[in-house]
């Protein structure tokens, strides 16, 4: 299996809403040098064909960095677009049809939107999930909220990574931290930064205070 970093504690997404086709080179090079643990395109109204040509583009400098490149909703194009993995919804297709669409070894992350579907998602066996929105966010305008209650829980119950996400920004990164987050993913905040591998760089140091007896 290609491995999920220990230290994977940001998340970084390329996502077509913040950014221009031609930008995501240079901001994949931008979150890399920032520290990202991971790295995802999600191009919701791309065509697959220009989805795998901006991922072989961003592919060698993932994995010059040693940081997995996942593929938002399509683990059919995952071999062709030299990813590492892929992301799915729970509205997408099951978990198991997921992984016989990608080469074996590849990561799948699977995302949650509250505490029940996180301890459902434990029996599906992702590599990683995310939970959230936390807050109210331009990304997924149509998910509603879901708080910083339960994070400790989802994370303690939880035999994979967890990923908080939703509205997550520099500033109230340590409340959410405080609530028992040790990983989370970053969108707006970091696309929209005027220096985004400043940005990562805050985050992460924010990030690795926290002691490593509390970091599974």
């Amino acid at each position: 299996m290609t491995p999920l970093a220990t230290g994977a504690r940001l998340y970084g997404i390329l996502d077509a809403g913040y950014a221009a086709e031609e930008d995501f080179p240079r901001l994949a090079a931008s979150l890399l040098d920032g520290g990202v643990g991971i790295l995802q395109i999600r191009a919701k109204t791309w065509a697959p064909a220009r989805i795998v040509r901006v991922a072989r583009a961003v592919a060698p400098l993932c994995h010059r960095a040693g940081v997995p490149l996942i593929l938002n909703d399509y683990p059919e194009l995952v071999e062709e677009a030299c990813a590492d993995g892929v992301h799915i919804g729970q509205d997408d297709m099951p978990v198991e049809q997921a992984r016989r669409l990608m080469p074996p070894g590849k990561l799948l992350g699977l995302s949650t939107h509250s505490l029940e579907q996180a301890r459902v998602a434990i029996a599906r066996s992702p590599d990683y999930t995310g939970f959230g929105p936390l807050f109210a966010t331009r990304t997924k305008p149509d998910y509603r909220p879901i708080g910083v209650t339960d994070i400790q829980s989802a994370v303690r119950e939880s035999p994979h990574p967890v990923f908080c996400i939703g509205g997550i920004h520099r500033e109230n990164l340590a409340a959410v931290m405080a609530a028992g987050a040790r990983r989370v993913v970053i969108v707006s905040a970091i696309l929209q930064a005027p220096d985004p591998a400043a940005y990562c760089r805050d985050c992460v140091s924010l990030l690795q205070s926290v002691a490593p007896e509390s970091f599974p």
